[in-house]
C-alpha cells in the first residue's frame, strides 16, 4: 500500500527577496493596525511624585523648624485663660496625649462638674484642629477640667493624669507622635503648681525614669470643634458609646 506524504511548499529564492507588503504596517490602513495591549486602565491624571519634606517628621517630634510667629497673635495665645469657672469651682488643664480618652477619664471622676477639650500653649490665635495637627502652631491637645474642690482634690485629678498616660515619652503617647501629644500640667494657682511639682518628684521615684511632663501656667484655652467634645461618650469612630458615669471603671477605648 502506498502512503501519501504531503510535500512541503517550494519557496523560491526570488520570492524571499520580495518584501511581505501584505503584512507591512505601511500597507495597512490606520483603522486596521494592531493596537498595543495595555493591562492597566488609562487615566488622564498625572502621577504625583511629590515627597513631603524631611523636616515634617522632625516637626512631629518637636525638633523641626517652624514659621516665625506673628507677635500680635502669639501675645493673645500666650496670654492667661480669661474664662471664669462657675462659682465655687476651679479650673485645671491637662495634656496627656489624645484628648478624647483623657476627657472621658475625667468625666468619670466624682466632683468634676465639666470637661472640655481644646488647644493651649501655642503661639497662634484661634487655631483649628487642622492647624494644630500641622505641628506648626505649638499647641497641645488639652482637657480643661472644672471641678469642685470640696468634692475632689487637685491631688486626685493628678492621680488620674498619671494613670492615663506615660509621662516619660517625649512628644509621644503610643502610636500618637507629635508635640500636640506632649505631657503637661498647666496650673491656675500657686497651690496647683506646688502640688504638681511634688507629684512629679514622687512619680519619678515610682517609675525610676525621667519624667518629661511640662509644668507651666495655664494660658488661653481654645475650645475644640464641637464634634471633639465628649467624643467617646457620644460613640467615637465606631459609634459605640462609652460610659461617662461617675465612678465607672470600664476600660477606655481611645478611638471608640
Amino acid at each position: 500500500m502506498l502512503s501519501l506524504v504531503a510535500s512541503p511548499p517550494v519557496i523560491s529564492a526570488a520570492s524571499l527577496s520580495k518584501p511581505l507588503s501584505s503584512l507591512s504596517k505601511a500597507a495597512l490602513p490606520l483603522s486596521r493596525r494592531a493596537k498595543p495591549i495595555c493591562p492597566f486602565p488609562k487615566t488622564a491624571r498625572s502621577i504625583s511624585v511629590y515627597k513631603p519634606p524631611m523636616n515634617n517628621l522632625f516637626n512631629r517630634l518637636g525638633f523641626g523648624s517652624r514659621p516665625p510667629p506673628d507677635p500680635a497673635s502669639a501675645a493673645i495665645a500666650q496670654g492667661p485663660d480669661d474664662d471664669v469657672p462657675s462659682p465655687g469651682q476651679q479650673f485645671a488643664q491637662f495634656g496627656a496625649g489624645c484628648f478624647w480618652g483623657t476627657e472621658l477619664a475625667y468625666q468619670r471622676v466624682p466632683g468634676v462638674t465639666k470637661t472640655e477639650v481644646g488647644y493651649s500653649h501655642g503661639f497662634v490665635d484661634n487655631p483649628s484642629y487642622e492647624d494644630v495637627c500641622s505641628e506648626t502652631t505649638g499647641h497641645n491637645e488639652i482637657v480643661r477640667v472644672q471641678y469642685d474642690p470640696k468634692e475632689v482634690s487637685f491631688e486626685n485629678l493628678l492621680d488620674v493624669f498619671w494613670k492615663r498616660h506615660d509621662p516619660t515619652t517625649l512628644n509621644r503617647q503610643g502610636n500618637d507622635v507629635g508635640t500636640r501629644y506632649r505631657s503637661g500640667i498647666y496650673f491656675y494657682t500657686e497651690e496647683q503648681e506646688k502640688l504638681a511639682r511634688e507629684a512629679v518628684e514622687k512619680q519619678q521615684k515610682i517609675l525610676n525614669k525621667k519624667i518629661v511632663t511640662e509644668i507651666l501656667p495655664a494660658t488661653k484655652f481654645y475650645r475644640a470643634e464641637n464634634y471633639h467634645q465628649q467624643y467617646l461618650a457620644k460613640g467615637g469612630r465606631m459609634g459605640l458609646r462609652q460610659s461617662p458615669e461617675k465612678g465607672c471603671n470600664d476600660p477606655i477605648r481611645c478611638y471608640g
